[in-house]
């Protein structure tokens, strides 16, 4: 197998590879950065939700206690 006519490569395959590997570089990258950006926004809008919700407490009573003992 080794023995027989090898394929003939192309000149420029190490730049083609490079240019190729960068663009797949650069494209995680920005990929990576917008789920950052998106993460990030995604926390900003929860904390300002439950700043004004205040889920933590409890909702005001619809009724007054009865008073007893006056």
């Amino acid at each position: 197998m080794l023995a027989g006519p090898h394929p003939q490569v192309p000149a420029d395959l190490a730049r083609q590879a490079a240019r190729r590997g960068g663009r797949l570089l650069r494209r995680r990258r920005r990929a990576r950065r917008l789920l950052l950006l998106l993460a990030c926004v995604a926390m900003v809008a929860f904390t300002v939700w439950a700043v004004r919700v205040q889920p933590w407490q409890l909702p005001p009573a619809e009724t007054t206690p009865p008073l007893d003992g006056w």
